[in-house]
């Protein structure tokens, strides 16, 4: 059986060196952090202000619907964080 010839590979070149992009850390979202945080302390004010005052304030006319309207702020801070990078 003849013999096969060897093949000569050509010499390793590394790809071109790509330049490092820099990463921007700002991402033009600075009112989601306060706003977030406004919205949960919102409504945990709310809700321990209307067991404080045992149902009178904040709207004395929800009766215990201010409890609801407490969670619905804290979920508004939920929904808000989700949009924070």
């Amino acid at each position: 059986m003849p013999k096969s010839r060897i093949r000569k590979k050509d010499d390793f070149t590394p790809p071109p060196a790509k330049q490092q992009q820099s990463i921007k850390l700002n991402s033009g979202r600075r009112w989601v952090a306060p706003l977030m945080l406004a919205m949960f302390l919102i409504g945990l004010a709310w809700i321990v202000i209307f067991y404080v005052t045992s149902g009178d304030m904040p709207v004395e006319s929800l009766h215990n619907w201010n409890i609801v309207v407490g969670f619905g702020f804290i979920a508004a801070g939920f929904v808000v964080s989700t949009q924070w990078k």
